[in-house]
């Protein structure tokens, strides 16, 4: 292990980590708010540790190996959560406890949405862009993490991205060097961000509604500057335009990079994963629209529609944006959203859940085993988009699915042992290892009245959920530390 290199680069990080700190305090400066010394103190605080860990590593120039990417990957993650809960804890506004402090932190960077924070509209502006600014920063950081850096290291599941699969990712990575990588998707995920915020602008929300809520469409967020979400602005308008790009922030980005950079739309209509993402989509969203409707929930069918399909592509694709409670929906229709959850958006998406092409892989895989009873001596191969995969690839998302389920019932066991009832407890595990936000029974509104037990119990089902699971779970095994 080169404790010196990850050292470096844990410090490199937080160094850049802390500029996003002068943002918020320009927007404290330009509102005049209460809360202007919270981000200065966050910024030396966060600037000084950064240095502390760089300057006696400085002029160490190894490369990485597998192993050191790991340690950094989860110390960065948990050290960018710790860092980020700091403008919070100083805060006279919210007046939040430093375990509220830390959930809302790792909310946001995870971009789960989850909330302990009550009376969002009496916040200071900038804490409420501060929030905002959490996710963008979170969902960017999954996306290079994702396409950039997990394939890289072989992570677990992630094989999913290397040549032997069919699809958009014939490499490794998306260009020949890493840094053209991570910079193409910084342009795809910055421009998209750009023409969420003037759709939502031009759609009648105010400049500072309009870049908040881009921030965190794009990066499949959930949180909202407004304790209705996007409920408060009333308007199929705006609703219209978070639809589009929740969706398209739901598809693999390396899609988006190629047809961009090919100026096609062939890598689309090719993507076995994004039809079956548009697909689940559709269904579940006439099935929410038509049962809304008959059950009387709305008095037309176009204001089921227009309920049912946004609450469709907010839960499904993890958002979690609202526009009206839907926990109090008949019944079946939140706990099918909330299953939903579980599939997520397409790998290499800021989206949550198990991702598309694993629920696919999944089936595909049932579906083998039915024919190999009827036809036992028959080679059966799965196949994505006409080609084979291998046995290695199949293997890794039944590892991943078995892990996942594992951790879900270990943790929401846990959760009920602070006293959780089922109900909350399934919910607030699902919405926190998909990264959803927005549970059933007691958190359905937020998170703020259960224990702080809970909540760090749901911190970590939040970083399981948006480091894959078997990044965190690694660093746990005993050959991992062997030499």
């Amino acid at each position: 292990m080169q404790l010196l290199a990850i050292q470096r680069i844990l410090g490199l990080l937080l160094m850049m980590f802390s500029i996003t700190m002068l943002p918020p305090e320009l927007v404290s400066w330009w509102y005049a708010d209460v809360a202007q010394g919270p981000f200065i103190t966050a910024f030396l605080v966060i600037l000084g540790t950064g240095l502390v860990l760089w300057l006696p590593a400085a002029s160490y120039r190894r490369e990485l190996r597998v192993r050191d990417g790991f340690v950094v990957v989860v110390m960065f993650w948990v050290a960018l959560c710790l860092c980020g809960a700091v403008p919070f804890a100083l805060s006279e506004s919210p007046d939040i406890s430093l375990s509220d402090s830390i959930f809302e932190s790792v909310s946001g960077l995870t971009t789960t949405g989850a909330t302990v924070i009550q009376r969002i509209d009496d916040l200071p502006p900038s804490i409420l862009y501060y929030r905002q600014q959490l996710q963008w920063l979170g969902g960017m950081g999954i996306i290079v993490l994702a396409v950039a850096i997990l394939p890289m290291l072989g992570v677990g599941g992630m094989q999913l991205y290397r040549a032997e699969t069919p699809g958009p990712m014939k490499d490794d990575k998306l260009t020949p060097r890493i840094t053209e990588t991570a910079k193409a998707l910084w342009y795809i995920y910055l421009g998209l961000t750009v023409a969420c915020a003037l759709a939502y602008w031009l759609a009648g929300m105010t400049l500072f509604d309009a870049i908040g809520h881009s921030f965190t469409t794009v990066a499949i967020g959930g949180f909202s500057t407004h304790d209705a979400s996007i409920g408060y602005f009333d308007s199929p308008l705006v609703e219209g335009v978070a639809v589009i790009f929740m969706t398209i922030a739901g598809v693999n980005f390396a899609l988006h990079f190629r047809a961009w950079h090919r100026l096609s739309v062939r890598h689309y209509l090719a993507d076995a994963e994004l039809r079956t993402f548009l697909a689940l989509l559709f269904v579940i969203a006439i099935i929410t629209s038509i049962y809304l409707y008959l059950s009387g929930t709305y008095p037309g069918l176009l204001e089921s529609l227009r309920h049912g399909v946004f609450q469709t592509v907010s839960i499904s694709t993890t958002s979690g944006f609202t526009t009206t409670g839907y926990h109090d929906w008949p019944l079946f229709l939140p706990v099918l959203l909330l299953f939903s959850s579980f599939i997520g958006g397409c790998a290499g998406s800021t989206g949550g859940g198990l991702k598309v092409i694993r629920v696919l892989l999944l089936f595909k895989q049932g579906m083998r085993e039915i024919a190999r009873l009827v036809h036992p001596s028959a080679v059966v191969p799965i196949k994505i988009g006409g080609k084979p995969l291998s046995g290695r690839v199949v293997d890794a998302v039944w590892g991943f699915f078995a892990t996942y389920v594992a951790v879900f019932a270990v943790l929401m066991l846990a959760l009920m042992a602070t006293g959780l009832d089922q109900a909350s407890a399934f919910s607030a595990m699902a919405a926190s290892i998909n990264n959803l936000g927005p549970g059933l029974g007691d958190v359905a509104l937020h998170y703020g009245s259960i224990s702080d037990p809970a909540k760090w119990t749901l911190c970590l089902a939040m970083l399981l959920g948006r480091l894959e699971i078997f990044t965190l779970l690694v660093l746990l095994s005993p050959g991992f530390w062997r030499k």
